[in-house]
């Protein structure tokens, strides 16, 4: 008989629905329209500008900004404050934790509107400051105020990256990539950064950082210090300066200032994201900026990865796989995982990166992660998801089963109790492609009980994310820092709450978002008709919001992980090296939490013979007893010791037996779990 092979399952795309493209900006006339540091642009790599299209200087992309009605203004508003009021499942929380009230905000701000002469409307950089500073008043990035064309699809930056390190316990900032085709005499990747328009760069930082919607102190610093050079348009205005000084030390000790002009570039939307459909993308749970920053610096840093990642995509994940760096493994998702063996002072193990969560195929991406991971070390994983900011919520859960014995337990969503929220429910039940019929029954109650929030259900099937086992054997460190939020905050609260192994953080926390997002466009999908109350907004501006909270399971059941967010078992300070040699200090950590826990293995083969019996073989290491289910039923429970132990015989109660499930066991500890399918 053939032998037996795991389980594997895979779902087709859904039916996809682009976005209409924004509006761009005109590649006329470049050179003119350039900054003086930009001008290397003109005759820079053809991948790069093939990546960045058309960029302008500052000034340029402020003529292109048009002008909302004060009627367009006022329906902003209304959508706005019919979102935050009837929909926004954190709007308890949120007046509790940060003394804030976005409702009462937008009624004021609506009664003053309605009291003005159109002539008197305000400027429209005014009017968006505002909404703008309304939605970041509650510090959860999953409810954003998205800007309207031009901004919407454009991105600000300079021609560099900042990062910080810590040196003898003081935080200092490095360069550590310039964009490519830039360059200069003394600034260059290992500069210090100690100045920033005529302050210390620590207070710029943190000046920026007070006007970021982080839910926590190291979340508002992370992207206060990926705010200093870029800026998606859609989420945050234009910089009021048209230029930055920078004060920088060289190696060689000199203090030297340069100049540099802030441009704009328009991006790509990304791909994975357009191909999640309506339905899918009421499964998503992602930070909108870290994803677009992330995007931006690809384009400027790795144009030509960039490029050959668009053509992976576009050619299909069949047809060809990529490597982004010598020594990575190949991958047909170059951008969604890179993974390589790292040699540490504590031995060989595996290292694999996840920089989103965002695919249509969430089955598709765990066969790829075992994929990868099956061709690694399986002494040790170092899994990292620093900077992710989510994705598909199905398939962050759905990995956590290949990592752990355990029966993983997908977190529950709640809604806010509301009209708005029943009658959602209402009208999308089993036959709507999102069903929402499991919340119908206590969010209708809720009119009696005065409940708060509806029952708890989770997004992810538990079947689904229970439906092909632990496929990893050796011990696990997941790295964390402030910038995973949404999707990577559920995934490293499933990580800690199913006891997988150690986080590693290089923050105190994670960015601490715990919700399931939908858009104002996906809303308006849901509740058709006239009698909708969500209206079509003006010039391409979009509004998101918060619409299920999530609650953790395990030993922390039914605590928020909104605002609270994942707090990592260490931390590492990065350091200079980290920065500059591809994390070393940072992995070197990693491995040495690796060292001190035990490793397991758990290899078999199982034939069914034609009278009917099994005859299974194992090899095995730390483990002492291998308990055997033949399709559910227990059939036999044997002593092993590690190695290649002999040959077990057993008459299944089934005469056509199709799964086999090995459970090993360290001590009285279930450590490993493998199932076979014929």
């Amino acid at each position: 008989m053939p032998g037996p092979t795991r389980k594997t399952s895979r779902t087709g795309n859904p039916k996809t629905r682009r976005r209409p493209r924004q509006r761009r900006l005109k590649g006329r006339r470049l050179r003119s329209q350039l900054p003086e540091s930009g001008r290397f642009l003109a005759s820079a790599p053809a991948s790069l500008k093939a990546q960045l299209g058309a960029v302008v200087g500052l000034e340029t992309f402020r003529g292109e900004i048009g002008e909302l009605t004060l009627a367009q203004y006022q329906r902003l508003v209304d959508q706005a404050l019919l979102l935050f009021d009837q929909v926004y499942a954190h709007l308890p929380l949120k007046r509790a934790m940060h003394a804030v009230d976005p409702v009462q905000r937008l009624r004021l701000l609506k009664h003053r509107l309605a009291n003005l002469r159109p002539a008197d409307k305000p400027r429209e950089m005014d009017f968006h400051r505002e909404m703008t500073e309304i939605f970041n008043s509650v510090r959860d990035l999953h409810t954003n105020y998205l800007l309207p064309a031009p901004f919407a699809a454009h991105t600000a930056f300079l021609p560099f990256q900042v990062e910080s390190f810590f040196d003898a316990g003081v935080r200092r900032y490095l360069v550590t990539r310039l964009i490519a085709g830039f360059s200069h005499a003394t600034f260059a990747p290992g500069v210090e950064v100690t100045r920033w328009n005529g302050m210390s760069i620590e207070r710029a930082v943190r000046s920026n950082a007070d006007r970021q919607a982080g839910s926590n102190v190291d979340a508002r610093f992370a992207r206060g210090l990926d705010a200093l050079t870029i800026r998606p348009l859609i989420r945050s205005l234009p910089p009021d300066e048209d230029w930055v000084v920078i004060g920088y030390r060289t190696d060689d000790g000199r203090d030297l200032e340069i100049k540099l002009e802030w441009m704009v570039f328009s991006p790509d939307s990304d791909a994975d994201d357009e191909a999640l459909g309506q339905a899918r993308s009421a499964e998503i749970g992602l930070d909108l900026l870290t994803n677009a920053v992330g995007r931006a610096k690809k384009a400027m840093f790795a144009p030509k990865v960039a490029a050959a990642q668009e053509r992976l995509a576009a050619a299909g994940s069949e047809a060809r796989m990529f490597r982004s760096r010598s020594g990575d493994l190949t991958t047909s998702m170059p951008n969604v995982f890179r993974a390589n063996p790292v040699t540490t002072p504590h031995g060989d193990i595996g290292y694999i990166r996840i920089f989103t969560f965002s695919t249509a195929d969430p089955a598709g991406f765990v066969d790829e992660f075992v994929r990868l991971t099956d061709q690694l070390p399986r002494n040790g994983l170092i899994i990292d998801v620093r900077g992710n900011g989510g994705g598909n919520i199905t398939a962050g859960e759905r990995l956590l089963q290949v990592l752990t014995p355990r029966t993983i337990e997908p977190e529950p969503v709640q809604f806010v109790n509301t009209p708005l929220t029943l009658e959602l429910v209402r009208r999308n039940g089993s036959q709507s492609q999102v069903d929402l019929s499991r919340w119908l029954e206590s969010i209708a109650q809720a009119t009696e009980t005065g409940a708060t929030y509806s029952r708890g259900f989770p997004i992810t099937d538990p079947e689904d994310a229970n439906d092909r086992g632990q496929s990893y054997f050796g011990p696990v460190v997941l790295i964390t820092d402030a910038l995973c939020y949404s999707t990577t905050d559920i995934f490293a609260a499933g990580f800690q709450d199913h006891e997988i192994g150690p986080i590693l953080g290089t923050s105190g926390n994670t960015g601490a978002g715990g919700a399931n997002v939908w858009t104002h466009e996906l809303l308006r999908f849901l509740l058709p008709g006239p009698s909708s109350p969500f209206e079509t907004l003006p010039n391409g501006a979009g509004l998101r919001v918060s619409v299920r909270r999530t609650l953790r399971v395990g030993g922390r059941s039914g605590t928020p992980l909104e605002d609270l967010g994942v707090m990592p078992n260490a931390v590492h300070e990065m350091t200079r090296d980290d920065l500059l040699h591809s994390n070393r200090d940072l992995i070197t950590e990693a491995a040495r939490l690796i060292k001190d826990l035990r490793s397991h293995q758990l290899d078999a083969d199982v034939v069914l013979e034609s009278d009917a019996t099994l005859t299974m073989t194992a090899t095995t290491s730390n483990l002492s007893r291998l308990d055997v289910f033949v399709d559910g039923r227990p059939e036999a429970s044997v002593d092993i010791t590690d190695g290649a132990n002999p040959a077990v015989r057993l008459t299944p109660t089934s005469p056509s037996p199709g799964e086999v499930e090995l459970r090993g066991y360290d001590g009285a500890r279930l450590a490993a779990v493998l199932r076979l399918v014929f």
